[in-house]
């Protein structure tokens, strides 16, 4: 296993585009090495790798939303009318991500 520096933290943040300060990642690093043997004592459990990655816990067998009732579209006009910045009938925005 690779071994977890601040340097190792900073790209794993870099790359989940992510910002933290520095007593964060001291406090990332401090974690590393209890992360890691809980990881290993997950490792070998038998038989773990037979179930598939659980998304979320709770089986999630009611809906609560309205039933789609079809109405006209919104005119182009209409849709832009609030907008404060528009190109070619669409909304324009600032660009939110770097890289």
């Amino acid at each position: 296993m690779k071994e977890v520096t601040i340097e190792v933290l900073k790209e794993a943040a870099s790359r989940l585009m992510l910002e933290f300060t520095p007593g964060q990642y001291a406090a990332l690093l401090a974690e590393a090495p209890i992360m890691q043997k809980q990881m290993e004592s997950i490792s070998k459990i038998e038989g773990l790798d037979q179930y598939e990655p659980m998304t979320f816990p709770f089986d999630c067998t009611s809906s609560y939303l309205r039933e789609d009732i079809p109405e006209p579209p919104l005119s182009v006009e209409e849709a832009l009318g609030n907008a404060s910045s528009k190109l070619e009938n669409q909304i324009k925005i600032p660009k939110v991500v770097e890289k």
